[in-house]
């Protein structure tokens, strides 16, 4: 059954509520898993979905030249040019039909909200069929990451998460994936982010990380998502340019897709978001589990460092009480270093607080036991920095909160 898309809210000035409709999926009941995104209507087609070669397709088929395929790309993906006006080497007679049908107005803002003295920034945006997707713009002191969506909402139910308590929506579109970045490097480059400097607005892309940590499980929705990774890493003008190894996949344990993204040959990092050692509580906290055992999940990250050579990141919610026991930081150090040394992080996070969750963050000496019972087995372990909090835009916050 085609579902009918809900009318879409009016954007509000910043800051300010606004009205959405009510979600047009059902909360999910305890353990229950979506692999399949609701069917709802496809968002407008963008060159950001096509191959170089398939945009050359695309332009000719609407009776152009194809050569204005690569024009279209370098405004988009190294001038990140967002005016018709601008791109004054295109016929101006053909410009606004060309922007149209290629570079459509994908995300529209409805909230932004900053913290930590403006270096945070959360955006949550109105996509063309009234879905809200939420993104994290912040600056460290020798980088700038963005934390994007591949889905609005999400499968995979985790009871801890916001996002998964929500339920899936549907998934996004590769361009609907980038966008999130393009448009965070022109935030930079328009100097809305703090703590820059004027070079930051000279230069094209200043997005330096890119983190599939917002909503959404992005192996669910793994072709849009590995389409992302290749425009976010072709080479300009074909893509932004960015370097592999900028760009974090975070998954919750889809074993056979961990093992496609292995076969890629894309260097990104891996981020296997484990939260328990053991099958019996990981089973209630991630779900995924009932599929995939833990020990399954942590084969499939170490085939990934065999066979890229790169570190794989084992994200762990550090939850009172729940799963920060001494002897699981044991058993979670045990099952790392059998399988061998250097090809692992820990990064235990202090849960963040989510609405009427009746969990809450770890005691700060029982955070400081479990790192350094992991360290004891050998296994290099950082706590991980906690950005925008205060404006749920942390890890496990994003549910698409407009207020």
């Amino acid at each position: 059954m085609t579902e009918t898309p809900a009318p879409a809210p009016e954007p509000a000035p910043t800051g300010q509520p606004v009205v959405l409709p009510e979600p047009t999926t059902t909360r999910p009941q305890p353990g229950q898993l979506t692999f399949t995104a609701p069917r709802r209507g496809k968002p407008p087609r963008h060159l950001a979905d096509f191959t170089p070669a398939e945009r050359k397709e695309a332009v000719e088929s609407l009776g152009h030249k194809g050569f204005r395929a690569k024009q279209l790309s370098t405004h988009y993906f190294e001038r990140l040019e967002d005016d018709p006006e601008q791109m004054t080497d295109l016929p101006k007679a053909v410009r606004s039909e060309l922007v149209a049908d290629l570079l459509p107005t994908l995300l529209t803002p409805v909230v932004e909200r900053v913290a930590d003295d403006g270096q945070t920034m959360k955006y949550a945006w109105r996509l063309h069929d009234g879905a809200i997707v939420e993104s994290v713009l912040m600056r460290y002191p020798n980088r700038v990451t963005i934390c994007i969506s591949s889905q609005a909402g999400c499968g995979m139910n985790c009871p801890f998460c916001a996002t998964g308590q929500a339920g899936l929506t549907r998934n996004l579109s590769a361009a609907e994936i980038v966008e999130q970045v393009v448009w965070a490097a022109r935030a930079l480059r328009r100097g809305e982010l703090a703590g820059g400097s004027d070079e930051d607005r000279e230069a094209p892309l200043r997005v330096s990380n890119v983190v599939f940590m917002g909503m959404g499980e992005a192996l669910a929705n793994y072709k849009a998502s590995i389409g992302a990774i290749r425009r976010l890493t072709d080479a300009a003008p074909d893509g932004l340019g960015m370097s592999a190894r900028g760009i974090t996949m975070s998954t919750v344990g889809l074993v056979p897709g961990i093992d496609k993204l292995t076969a890629e040959g894309i260097p990104v990092t891996l981020a296997l978001s484990l939260h328990a050692p053991d099958d019996e509580l990981r089973n209630e906290l991630v779900p995924i589990n009932t599929r995939w055992s833990v020990d399954e999940a942590l084969d499939a990250a170490f085939r990934y460092y065999e066979t890229t050579g790169r570190r794989v990141s084992i994200e762990y919610a550090l939850i009172r009480d729940i799963n920060d026991q001494g002897w699981r930081a044991d058993l979670l150090g045990e099952k790392l270093a059998r399988r061998g040394k250097g090809w692992v992080h820990v990064n235990p996070i202090p849960l963040n607080p989510t609405p009427g969750s009746k969990w809450t963050a770890s005691r700060p000496g029982v955070e400081q036991n479990f790192v350094e019972r992991l360290r004891a087995h050998g296994i290099p372990t950082t706590i991980r920095d906690t950005r925008g909090q205060d404006i749920d835009g942390a890890c496990g916050q994003l549910a698409a909160a407009t207020a």
